[in-house]
């Protein structure tokens, strides 16, 4: 296994991507925090806040390793329960100040687990998902176009899966409602051999601010108002219930003992809550969840 390889694509993907969101910002940088993990290994958290565009961003990178497995990464595998791990990723979450521009998440990431004696196990996981506050059917499919072209070298049938898995994921079941329009989502990734398994997850992590950044540019400068920003605010709140209830990778850092601020840094840093809040009918902010947070084939508008 090309573990060392990982490291290095992962720490220059972080910088690649802070680089790009800075540029893209204008006017603040990314805050660099390095850490280290008592249990062992560390990370780097690089976070900018309070920007001309970015209302925070934040582009985690950690390398961590543990005597055992938390319950959240070996309820899928039991067999796997008591190995000795390590964990390694880049996981990032952008909440925009613009409600026009929508909040975006990515991780890639790899797991191996060890056991005197035996060959190690290890998989792959990641993809990236966007979450818009008012819907625009350009930004859906240059999204998902995006994601099927870091797809497509891999097979034909690895976009539609990783898309259906995305959408069955990023669900608020106590809501009823996906958290945005989708993306891609993929974990426990190791029917292919190491390389071409690196190799899609490459792929994938390449293509994120090809995705994203294009979207930041249309929308930055949109027009809005305080029934705007309220509505943003009210939406952000399905954000938090989603990653403090069903997120994998919150529960894991929470259940390995991992670095609390690390890990929360995906939370926006403002977001409301209101009972029974009910949108007027026929308006931009009806049509979120009446059209645009449904279960679209986004790609199909091109054909």
């Amino acid at each position: 296994m090309q573990i060392d390889a990982v490291k290095t694509y992962l720490l220059e993907l972080q910088d690649s991507i802070c680089e790009a969101l800075a540029e893209e910002d204008g006017r603040n940088d990314f805050l660099t925090d390095e850490w280290q993990r008592a249990e062992g290994g560390g990370g780097r958290s690089r976070v900018l806040a309070d920007g001309a565009v970015f209302e925070k961003a934040g582009v985690n990178f950690s390398h961590v390793q543990g005597d055992s497995l938390p319950p959240s990464a070996s309820a899928a595998r039991p067999e796997l329960a008591g190995r000795s791990f390590q964990a390694m990723g880049v996981s990032l979450v952008i909440h925009p100040h613009n409600p026009y521009v929508p909040t975006s998440h990515a991780n890639v990431r790899l797991f191996v687990a060890e056991k005197p004696g035996e060959e190690p196990v290890w998989w792959f996981g990641g993809g990236y998902d966007l979450t818009p506050y008012y819907g625009n059917t350009q930004d859906c499919i240059s999204w998902h176009r995006e994601a099927a072209a870091a797809c497509a070298p891999f097979g034909d049938d690895v976009y539609p899966r990783y898309k259906a898995w995305c959408d069955e994921y990023f669900y608020l079941k106590h809501r009823d409602e996906p958290r945005g329009i989708g993306g891609l989502f993929f974990d426990d990734f190791n029917h292919l051999d190491f390389a071409t398994s690196f190799d899609f997850i490459q792929s994938v992590g390449d293509s994120f601010i090809k995705a994203y950044r294009p979207i930041v540019k249309r929308r930055k400068a949109t027009p809005f108002g305080e029934r705007e920003r309220q509505f943003q605010l009210y939406r952000r709140g399905r954000y938090v219930e989603f990653n403090l209830v069903f997120d994998r990778g919150t529960l894991f850092g929470l259940q390995s003992g991992g670095r609390t601020e690390s890990i929360l840094m995906s939370l926006p840093p403002l977001v409301r809550w209101e009972y029974d809040y009910q949108p007027e009918p026929d308006t931009p902010e009806a049509q979120l969840t009446d059209y645009y947070l449904k279960d679209r084939d986004w790609l199909a508008e091109l054909r």
